[in-house]
């Protein structure tokens, strides 16, 4: 479940770098660059839930020992 938890973070991360390309950064907010800057946002937070999950999952270990 841990290197499950670990790829799904590096493929989070991997999308945010490829639509942060993507990003137009003297119009960020209009026509495919909006849709980047959400690309970006929702992998972001992504990554930061499995994160949360992989700490959750080692508190519970080290409680249950």
């Amino acid at each position: 479940m841990k290197i499950f938890i670990k790829v799904l973070m590096i493929l989070a991360l991997l999308m945010a770098v490829f639509n942060a390309t993507k990003i137009d950064y003297d119009a960020p907010l209009q026509g495919d660059s909006s849709v980047a800057v959400i690309g970006v946002l929702a992998s972001t937070c992504a990554f930061l839930l499995l994160f949360i999950l992989l700490l959750s999952k080692k508190i519970a270990e080290k409680v249950n020992k």
